[in-house]
């Protein structure tokens, strides 16, 4: 059956006019989104991780300007307080489309490796997610079946206006292109994204579910709903 880890946002109460601040001066930020996991499809889920970004010297604005280039740093903590870590994705290398993350255990020892090539900067017409695990097959996948491309393609006229009448009243949601990738192993299919859901599917014993809870959250750093990834926050 496997297990669906998915990246959620932590709800947060509303603010007023007389709302206090969310947190104290020195104090710790709230975390603002956690890994849940599934014991398979449509199983009862169950918070497993806390995710935050790691901020380089120079704070948000580094980050943001890291962040162009394909930089992700973040860390997978195991309480909302930051006080034992999980894993930690690190960025080993980020340029002209192509991207290297390592993601590390608690103790320094790597889990495995994540490789993003762009679309038309990599290897093909679609971008391509490469999953390392030490002593386990390599696993690529693809974004998006090469026949829905076609037919995005075919009806992005289509796209575009319903772009543009969203913007202009502020509300709705343009189609995106096809998000769905299936990682393959020779002919093994160890992970599944999914996109309907935005979740992770693990279909292999073998993979290590940080790296599953990692990539779930990176996946998540490159799509946005005619919005704002959860990493790009200016606060």
């Amino acid at each position: 059956m496997g297990s669906v880890p998915a990246l959620k946002p932590v709800p947060r109460p509303a603010r007023g006019r007389d709302a206090e601040p969310d947190t104290a001066p020195g104090a710790v930020a709230p975390v603002g989104h956690v890994i849940e996991f599934a014991d398979g499809p449509g199983g009862d889920s169950r918070v497993v991780a806390h995710v935050e970004r790691e901020l380089p010297p120079g704070g948000i604005p580094a980050y943001l300007e890291a962040r162009k280039t394909g930089a992700r740093p973040f860390v997978l903590w195991a309480d909302p307080d930051h006080r034992a870590r999980l894993a930690t994705l690190s960025t080993a290398s980020a340029a002209d489309g192509v991207a290297t993350y390592q993601v590390w255990g608690a103790q320094g020892e790597l889990i495995g490796t994540l490789v993003r090539e762009k679309a038309l900067a990599g290897k093909g017409l679609r971008t391509r997610w490469t999953v390392a695990q030490a002593g386990c097959p390599e696993a690529v996948g693809l974004r998006g079946r090469i026949f829905w491309w076609y037919v995005w393609w075919l009806l992005l006229p289509v796209q575009v206006a319903i772009g543009v009448g969203s913007l202009l009243s502020s509300g709705g949601d343009a189609a995106r292109g096809p998000r769905r990738i299936v990682w393959r192993a020779g002919q093994e299919v160890p992970l599944e994204f999914r996109s309907d859901d935005d979740e992770i599917h693990v279909h292999a014993a073998w993979v290590d579910w940080r790296l599953a809870a990692a990539l779930s959250a990176l996946i998540r750093t490159f799509d946005s709903r005619m919005g704002t990834p959860w990493d790009d926050k200016r606060r």
